[in-house]
């Protein structure tokens, strides 16, 4: 009887060496060159090279603007089926609960496929008028809010072709959407004002691993009547600090949320939170 090859046959062998890229390209904070991954890997830089094309023909991978490959936006389209049951769909629940209790409005949590915002967890806020995502929705990046903290923290491949013009207010500059998100590093959350939906405002804060990551946005979002610029200004706080609590669950220390400047806002819109929230309600 002829013995069976235990040696992989090609087409296995390519598989297995392109997940030993994907992995070899998790670590954080940079992109990757074909050199550097072949000596990683013990490849030749053909192989990598052919392989590379492959995944980035299928968004497994991307190129930034260094020309180093990183991981793509597919990798995460891949993963949403099980995002349901993974420690960021648990950990962020709580949260989205609790800042519907203190605002009222609608909560989400997003994550970033290619260029556009995922709803991947919501909970609706109390109002009879408000908004109504809708879990599994997309939604072009640089109109929302969780979007804009994507692209700006994240680091991924900057949208090709034109940007989509939702309303009146939607960013379709290339110069003006490079210093939105430029604002929004330095403050550390993103607001988008009616420039998805008319009517309609959210406020968004990113959501870090333990590696220090961005891999989500949380959210609240409702009727721009209701979250005017001083509602929004009080409830930054709580905002970037539910989006830090789902972090430290996730594995994120200290060192890496803390912002100097940032912390500052986020106590000051803490401590009147509630108290704008009751003067909105009022009104």
């Amino acid at each position: 009887m002829k013995q069976r090859s235990t040696k992989p046959s090609p087409g296995t062998q390519a598989v297995v060496r392109a997940i030993a890229i994907l992995k070899a390209m998790a670590r954080p904070g940079r992109g990757f060159g074909i050199t550097e991954l072949a000596v990683l890997l013990d490849l030749n830089k053909a192989a990598v090279f052919r392989l590379l094309g492959a995944l980035e023909a299928e968004g497994m991978v991307v190129r930034d603007v260094s020309g180093g490959y990183r991981l793509g936006p597919e990798l995460i389209t891949l993963g949403a089926s099980a995002l349901g049951s993974t420690d960021l769909s648990v950990a962020a629940h709580d949260e989205l609960v609790a800042l519907v209790d203190l605002t009222g409005e609608t909560a989400t949590l997003e994550v970033l496929v290619g260029t556009e915002a995922l709803i991947i967890g919501e909970v609706q806020g109390r109002f009879l008028l408000g908004s109504a995502p809708e879990l599994g929705r997309r939604s072009p990046a640089h109109v929302t809010s969780t979007g804009k903290v994507l692209l700006a923290l994240t680091h991924p491949a900057p949208p090709v072709g034109q940007l989509e013009k939702r309303t009146l207010k939607t960013i379709i500059s290339r110069r003006d959407l490079d210093l939105e998100l430029e604002q929004v590093r330095r403050q550390g959350y993103a607001i988008a004002s009616e420039e998805l939906e008319v009517g309609f405002t959210a406020l968004a804060a990113p959501v870090r691993n333990h590696f220090g990551n961005v891999v989500a946005a949380l959210s609240i979002n409702g009727p721009s009547a209701r979250l005017r610029p001083d509602v929004l200004r009080a409830l930054v706080g709580p905002v970037c600090s539910a989006a830090d609590r789902i972090s430290r669950k996730l594995g994120a220390t200290e060192a890496m949320l803390e912002d100097p400047t940032a912390a500052q806002k986020r106590e000051a819109g803490t401590k009147t939170a509630r108290k704008s929230r009751a003067t909105a309600i009022s009104r």
